[in-house]
């Protein structure tokens, strides 16, 4: 049905963990009522903004007043002048944390290679740039050189290695080699950073990579007394500790403002006070969310991903706050040929956005000519131009969207008037979205004081995520003893969801049964890009998500049996890894324990003594992990069957 119209008029879909809006995008997207709530403030005010209606015209007239009133004084900090006396645009600054040599004093830069940009298809377009650790020239060598001659200073050197190896760093003047966080800590302040390169626009559009200039230097210098002289230029927050935050904390970064640099604060500033004048609060949060996107991508812990590809690496691509030991310092404003800006992100966030709401579409692969293309299919969803209720009892056919922000585990929904709860809950040792959250949040409550919430931290005694398990178990089961109250008898919860350690599992079965539920089905789809940065630098990575079907207990049949469980599991698991291997998508370990937790957790949620299948599932772990690995090994693969299918 998935390509075809689909009205889902008087069906009412709850999701308690509302994030970034997708199952109360797609309800709506079917005709159904649509209710949303996150107990996070950044979240809500996302998703309000995503679904508000908006005239087009008006939003770029807003645009282009802003674009009249800061672009050129922010353009004007990001350009050089070439050899020649000719001015150019600067789209990329490159920098490098440095820091003094515990032994000589000498400066060390942290660079783990030499070779600061190369293609993202590197084996077709084998071009790379290089900083000679001597002079600091740039020499254009092969990606994969292991020898180079600076053209400059005649220095010879691999390019490859740098100053760095992992969490240590070794000082070329006197080979003394030391931590980098300590050395970090002993000066109580996060490390200093200078340019070496830049990206510039020349005028016939062509790109040049050039080394840092006088000019560049005094620009930049310029840039921080403009910035000092500016009256409550930023806001001024401290980091509080936290599973997410420590790490920035551990290299000294004590306010969220450090983790920017003059210039960009300068930028940032400018554009800041700008978007605080627009009336209309409705288009002035619309610009808040645009800026709070150029955050993301304008900061010291973004990087360089290379040519061929969108340059800038945003800061949460690791998924945590990871200090950066060569950033890319990305122009603010931008270019119609920059990656990241604000000017950029207009036209691919917000323009975009605009006109899916108006039109609504689907895409859907097809095959011409023997190649795999896609097209967009029109017409399957009406537009997304409704009202949002501000309480359930507002709810109707004007207003079918109900958006709030607070604990899922309260709501005013009424008992057992939903019929689906679609979501997808939080990990419980993974990333604590409130902390990583209040990089957006001190920055939305200084652009208006009419912010969700007041508060300089997003982060909520009842959030469920916890690095405590039981802490977990319990917030958890709340909301979802809350979902079996509003839900229908006859009603479905469905969410995914994935973990590679046995308390994930244990935490979800248990939330679950004392909620009043029981797994009637797993599906075992692909998630996250395989290219994604957490996934690629996993030993076994989890590319496998579970959507988990849950009837309320009464509605199903309880069976106190386990003593064929783990074969039952296993035979299921296996089916369902073969399906996968029939497309040639081979799974890893923790893929296969992901699918076979499941099963297995389905059959453990119809016991009818929760403990007993607690304790059983423990003494189990060690038999677990070897039917997981008999099954990894079994895996098959035929080429006629793909070809079949």
């Amino acid at each position: 049905m998935f390509y075809q119209p689909c009205n889902l008029k008087r069906v009412k879909v709850f999701d308690p963990f509302m994030g970034s809006g997708t199952t109360v995008g797609e309800a709506i997207k079917l005709g159904a009522t649509a209710i949303g709530k996150d107990i996070n403030p950044v979240a809500y005010f996302l998703v309000k903004n995503a679904l508000v209606k908006l005239d087009k015209s008006r939003v770029i007239a807003i645009f282009e007043e802003l674009k009249k009133a800061v672009a050129a004084q922010i353009q004007y900090y990001y350009t050089t002048i070439l050899d020649n006396g000719e001015p150019a645009t600067v789209l990329y600054y490159f920098w490098v944390k440095y820091l003094s040599c515990p032994a000589c004093n000498h400066s060390v830069d942290l660079f783990s290679s030499y070779i600061f940009s190369k293609h993202a298809y590197p084996h077709k377009f084998p071009q790379a740039q290089v900083i000679c650790p001597q002079c600091k020239n740039i020499n254009t060598v092969h990606y994969a050189a292991r020898q180079i001659t600076c053209q400059s200073c005649q220095f010879v050197f691999n390019p490859q290695i740098g100053a760095v190896k992992g969490q240590k760093a070794t000082c070329n003047h006197c080979h003394h080699t030391f931590s980098i966080v300590k050395s970090v800590q002993k000066t109580g302040k996060p490390p200093a950073h200078r340019m070496y390169a830049k990206l510039v626009l020349i005028k016939d559009g062509s790109k040049q990579y050039l080394p840092i200039n006088q000019y560049d230097r005094n620009l930049y210098e310029e840039a921080k007394k403009e910035l000092s002289i500016r009256p409550n230029a930023y806001p001024v927050v401290a980091i509080e500790s936290g599973y997410n935050t420590d790490q920035i904390l551990n290299y000294c970064y004590h306010y969220w403002h450090e983790m920017f640099n003059e210039r960009q604060l300068l930028s940032l500033s400018m554009l800041a006070g700008e978007i605080k004048q627009i009336d209309n609060r409705k288009l002035r949060d619309l610009f808040i969310c645009l800026f709070s996107g150029t955050l993301e991508f304008n900061n010291m812990f973004a990087s360089f991903k290379g040519e061929g590809t969108g340059a800038v690496r945003h800061l949460f691509s690791h998924h945590i706050l990871k200090p950066e030991r060569t950033p890319l310092e990305a122009n603010v404003w931008g270019t119609l040929k920059s990656s990241g800006s604000f000017s950029t992100l207009f036209e691919s966030r917000i323009l975009k956005a605009i006109d899916y709401c108006t039109q609504p579409f689907e895409i859907k692969p097809v095959c011409r000519k023997g190649k795999v293309e896609t097209e967009k299919i029109y017409g399957l969803s009406p537009a997304i131009d409704s009202e949002i209720a501000g309480v359930f009892d507002e709810l109707s056919e004007l207003k079918p969207v109900y958006l709030s922000c607070g604990d899922s585990a309260f709501t005013d929904i009424p008992t057992e008037s939903i019929d689906a709860v679609i979501t997808d809950p939080p990990f419980f040792d993974n990333v604590h979205y409130s902390q990583l959250a209040d990089f957006f949040h001190v920055w939305q409550c200084y652009l208006t004081s009419e912010s969700v919430n007041s508060k300089e931290t997003t982060r909520h005694p009842n959030e469920v995520q916890s690095k405590e398990v039981s802490i977990f178990t319990d917030r958890l089961q709340r909301v979802f003893s809350e979902c079996h109250r509003v839900l229908k008898l006859d009603g479905l919860m469905v969410f995914t969801y994935h973990h590679s350690k046995a308390d994930g599992w244990q935490a979800i079965l248990t939330a679950l049964v004392k909620a009043g539920f029981a797994i009637v089905a797993t599906h075992p789809i692909k998630s996250e890009m395989s290219v994604a940065t957490p996934k690629s630098q996993a030993k076994e990575p989890i590319d496998i998500d579970v959507i988990i079907v849950c009837h309320h207990r009464v509605k199903v049949e309880l069976n106190d049996s386990l003593v064929d469980a783990l074969s039952a599991a296993t035979q299921k698991t296996a089916l369902q890894v073969q399906r996968f291997n029939v497309y040639q998508r081979h799974l890893s370990r923790n893929d296969v324990l992901v699918v076979f937790m499941a099963q297995l957790l389905k059959l453990l949620s119809v016991h009818p003594n929760l403990e007993i299948a607690l304790n059983w599932l423990e003494a189990k772990r060690s038999q677990i992990q070897q039917y997981v690995e008999d099954i990894y090994n079994q895996q098959t693969f035929s080429n006629q069957s793909v070809k079949s299918k």
